[in-house]
């Protein structure tokens, strides 16, 4: 989008236009280097500046005379500067001091290690020290104030001063700095991208005045003003662009109608060794009725571990070979891809289909040189198998992410027909993110278990208690002649300071050894060659293995259903969603299982996340509170699974979501095309640099 030319910066900028699109490093008082250091903020250009809002503010808005002061209040004085002294101090350091006095009284301001105050804090000059009051023997003084001189537009001292995210070489007072010449430069030019009945609806301030009050607020209540505004857009804008894709999905792509074989899924669901919840039950319905559609289906299926969401998706598969078409089933292990495999071939081979496992270190067909009916694999499949397929299933869709779905579409960008795509997660999301970030998606949620599914008894153990515990393992396989998982962080010990009491698979399994000198131990790892890993699930599935010592590569997909036991090693490292995951390895027999979480970290706060897993058993609640607790940052990873980098809003804001979703619904409703918010389709188009970055 074209902007009207502003004030050009003194630094040429060659051949375009001067406008939120500006390079960062152009604005006077940048240049390169410190655009350099800007860009670990992601600010790179005019906008992203504008738009880096301040987490919190100081506030020294009250101004009081000297002889009105007392210890401990943060204020602002405007004085004189009587003297200035630098003096110097053993081990190098430095002393600043600065007389200051007004119409009532004196007081010192003193610093360390900072001789060029003298430059600007000269005899003389008058200016305003804002900071705590602090004292000594009875003595008022000010410890590292901020200052400024009078006359100027106070930036750091008199008033609400805005406190951003800071990196290297770039503190809140540069921002500030830069922020205020970009507003001087460009204020009149931000444009207003909200409806006015929106604006009207909410009483939300104007753009122009959010952006100028969100960085330079004269009253907490202005700033409070400039928030809401500002988190209203961000999430309004999320909303619109998930609820236009999800229309541009619908309207764009063609599908495979398939024909729904009833009875034939009915007599196969009959032959299995169980029945399917309601809740399976009803998701196959929704599934099988979205193949039923030119539409291509787009359903992610959310089921708690163990919930049973592999079966639903088989008889998906099965209804599409009815259909003389080919399904594509991808797990993010090999573990889990060849499990999937056996688990397929078992139930499926005996009704003709032909199953084949294809990943990174193994490929076996049994189609005799045919194309198989459905093929299962890794991510590999992105590449390899994916186009010859009319449904496309993605297990444990957390770990492929969103940008491995984006790649599958990629693929049939050109063609005229999209496959169904069917993804899966065992990673409770909470309401508020599945309403956000999942929102182009239908959904089916698998919330009862199936029969037979075992409660387990968690406890964090204490380090006094690791030997007895120990004890109480060795008992109870040889009196239960079950199995148990050791769970470790990492697969080799780590030379990192901050890691080095994290214990390692590799070398617990070595001391482990010795501990269970009378059981059978097995090591899993991500690094063991394919058939090796093959080999040793071969003998925990024959009960050869007494103790698997491993890494989370166990957390999706081994079913085992004579393992009752899960100790998981440094257990603070983990989210709780995935501890969850860790724990739901257990439990799937007949057998009473127990899960015990190890740490060497018992401060207060990691105690409180481990503890929450002793009373709750849903994952859906678990995740919640982790979200709560650690933000879906730390447990999710935004950059690898897609979350938008909220800068005013947030994922937690439920009643905030629900108005910005009802609002974008409302706006796609009478104008799907946005063809009378032209500025709105422009930020959806990416185009549009005035909205927070995500």
């Amino acid at each position: 989008m074209k902007l009207t030319p502003f004030k050009k910066p003194k630094t040429e900028y060659p051949s375009q236009q001067v406008g939120f699109e500006t390079p960062i490093r152009f604005l006077k008082g940048v240049g390169p280097k410190m655009s350099a250091k800007l860009k670990k903020l992601k600010i790179e250009n005019i906008s992203d500046l504008l738009h880096y809002f301040p987490t919190y503010y100081k506030d020294y808005s009250v101004i009081k005379k000297i002889k009105e002061l007392n210890s401990g209040e943060v204020v602002t004085i405007k004085g004189k500067v009587l003297d200035f002294k630098n003096s110097y101090l053993p081990g190098k350091r430095t002393l600043q001091k600065a007389t200051i006095s007004d119409s009532t009284g004196i007081i010192e301001a003193t610093w360390f290690n900072q001789p060029f105050l003298r430059n600007t804090i000269k005899k003389g000059a008058k200016i305003y020290f804002s900071g705590k009051i602090k004292s000594t023997a009875g003595r008022l003084f000010m410890n590292s104030p901020e200052y400024e001189p009078f006359g100027s537009k106070t930036l750091n001292t008199a008033g609400l001063i805005a406190q951003y995210p800071e990196t290297k070489g770039v503190n809140s007072k540069y921002l500030r700095k830069i922020i205020n010449l970009t507003l001087d430069l460009y204020a009149n030019n931000i444009k207003e991208t909200l409806p006015k009945s929106i604006l009207n609806k909410y009483d939300l301030i104007s753009k122009k005045e959010c952006i100028a009050q969100i960085h330079l607020p004269k009253t907490l209540d202005q700033a409070d003003k400039a928030k809401q505004r500002a988190a209203f857009e961000e999430m309004f804008v999320l909303q619109l662009k998930i609820l236009k894709k999800k229309l541009l999905w619908k309207k764009k792509l063609k599908g495979y109608g398939q024909k729904v074989f009833s009875q034939k899924i009915s007599q196969l669901q009959a032959s299995l060794s169980f029945t399917l919840t309601t809740d399976q039950q009803k998701s196959l319905e929704e599934i099988l009725s979205d193949l039923e559609k030119n539409i291509p289906m787009n359903r992610l299926l959310q089921g708690d571990v163990g919930s049973g969401k592999t079966i639903v998706a088989l008889l998906a598969c099965y209804n599409t070979y009815l259909n003389n078409l080919k399904s594509v089933y991808m797990a993010p292990t090999e573990i889990l891809a060849f499990q999937h495999y056996q688990t397929f071939k078992k139930i499926l081979s005996p009704l003709g289909l032909t199953i084949e496992i294809n990943t990174s270190n193994k490929k076996e067909i049994s189609s005799k040189g045919k194309q198989a009916d459905i093929i299962i694999g890794t991510h590999a499949l992105l590449h390899k198998k994916a186009e010859a397929a009319s449904l496309i299933i993605i297990d444990e869709q957390h770990r492929f992410g969103v940008a491995q779905r984006a790649k599958i579409l990629k693929i049939f960008k050109n063609k005229k027909i999209t496959p169904h795509l069917l993804t899966m997660t065992a990673t409770p999301i909470p309401r508020t993110i599945s309403l956000t970030l999942q929102g182009d998606l239908d959904m089916s949620i698998l919330k009862t278990m199936p029969k037979g599914r075992q409660k387990i008894s968690t406890y964090v153990v204490p380090r006094n208690k690791r030997e007895k515990g120990y004890e109480w393992i060795k008992r109870e396989i040889s009196k239960n002649k079950c199995q148990a998982f050791i769970v470790c962080p990492l697969i080799e010990e780590s030379s990192s300071e901050t890691l080095k009491s994290v214990k390692a698979a590799k070398q617990e399994y070595e001391n482990l050894k010795k501990i269970f000198a009378d059981f059978n131990l097995g090591l899993l790892h991500g690094k063991i060659k394919s058939t090796e890993k093959e080999e040793i699930l071969k003998n925990m599935q024959k009960g050869k293995i007494d103790i698997l010592v491993s890494t989370p590569v166990v957390e999706v997909g081994i079913d085992l259903p004579n393992a009752s036991i899960m100790l998981i090693e440094a257990a603070d490292r983990f989210g709780l969603a995935q501890l969850h995951q860790l724990r739901g390895r257990v439990g799937r027999g007949s057998l009473k299982s127990y899960c015990f979480l190890f740490s060497e970290n018992f401060g207060q706060k990691a105690i409180k996340r481990l503890k929450a897993l002793e009373k709750e058993q849903s994952g859906i609640k678990l995740a919640q509170m982790d979200l709560e607790m650690r933000g879906p940052g730390e447990i999710y990873g935004l950059q690898q699974h897609g979350f938008p980098e909220l800068q005013a809003s947030s994922l937690l804001d439920y009643p905030l979501i629900k108005k910005t979703r009802q609002e974008a619904q409302e706006l796609l409703a009478t104008d799907p095309e946005l063809k009378k918010h032209n500025i709105l389709k422009e930020i959806i188009a990416g185009n549009e640099l005035l909205i927070a970055p995500n």
